[in-house]
């Protein structure tokens, strides 16, 4: 006898498919435009932040050092930043967002809103708001995983 699923609605595969058809709808809006999304959230994090080390901004976006400096050259080539090397450690690279980095932001961000109105066109204004919210607050009470809470303490599962 097959065993009865414990419950049907589950949310996981909704939101893949979701987050896969934002990633396409973004990936086409961003490519005119030169960028990546790895590109806009780099940029992305400079603006917020300002002019930031190198290392630190690996450290923000969470990727290897070797991994930020191909991101740099990109984005330094484009001329939407510029490193320096820092004033009071010659062996440290400042990151800075330019003028056109600020505007790029600007125009892709624009597309974005544009991209996300196509995908999420079956909600009310007060849905995508409270969809927000809902995401916000579920990103960031992220459980660790049984595997990763039975390596902690194993008691915990």
């Amino acid at each position: 006898m097959p065993a009865e699923p414990a419950d049907e609605r589950r949310s996981g595969p909704l939101l893949q498919h979701l987050a896969r058809r934002m990633r396409l709808r973004s990936e086409s809006v961003l490519t005119p435009l030169g960028l990546r999304v790895r590109h806009l959230v780099a940029l992305t994090v400079l603006r917020d932040s300002g002019d930031i080390s190198q290392q630190g901004l690996a450290g923000t976006l969470q990727i290897d050092g070797t991994n930020v400096v191909g991101l740099l050259n990109d984005l330094e080539s484009a001329g939407l930043v510029e490193r320096r090397r820092s004033p009071t450690d010659r062996r440290r690279h400042v990151v800075s967002l330019t003028r056109a980095g600020d505007t790029r932001i600007r125009e892709a961000e624009c597309a974005l809103a544009d991209a996300e109105n196509e995908v999420l066109g079956a909600l009310a204004p007060d849905e995508r708001e409270l969809l927000y919210d809902l995401l916000r607050r579920a990103s960031q009470g992220c459980a660790p995983t049984c595997t990763e809470a039975v390596t902690e303490s194993p008691d915990a599962c």
